[in-house]
C-alpha cells in the first residue's frame, strides 16, 4: 500500500520516466514482506538499458528492475535509499519521509 504523494507527484514522475529520464518517487509503503521499511524510492525510466546501468553505476543489482511497461522501475528502500538520494541531492524527499 503506497501513501503520502499526491496525484500531482506520481503525473509528474510518470512523464518524466516516460522521457526516459532517471526519476524518483518516494513514498510512504507497508508490507509484511519487508518488516521495519516504512518508505520506498521508485527509480524509474523506460530506457531499460539507461535503468540498467543506473543500477550498475550505484551497484545494485539490475536483475530486480520490474520491467512494467509503460514505468519499468527499481524499488530502492533501507540504507541504500537514503545513500543514494543524498548522493542525488534529493533532500526534500530524504527530509520529507524522515530517512
Amino acid at each position: 500500500m503506497a501513501f503520502g504523494i499526491n496525484r500531482k507527484e506520481l503525473n509528474e514522475w510518470k512523464k518524466a520516466v516516460s522521457r526516459g529520464e532517471i526519476a524518483y518517487l518516494t513514498h510512504f509503503w507497508l508490507d509484511p514482506r519487508f518488516p521495519g521499511i516504512t518508505t520506498v524510492t521508485k527509480v524509474g525510466c523506460a530506457d531499460l538499458e539507461r535503468l540498467t546501468m543506473w543500477c550498475v553505476e550505484h551497484d545494485l543489482p539490475a536483475r530486480y528492475i520490474h520491467r512494467r511497461n509503460p514505468f519499468p522501475h527499481f524499488d530502492l528502500m533501507g540504507s541504500k535509499q537514503k545513500e543514494i538520494l543524498t548522493r542525488e541531492g534529493l533532500w526534500d524527499q530524504v527530509k520529507r519521509f524522515k530517512l
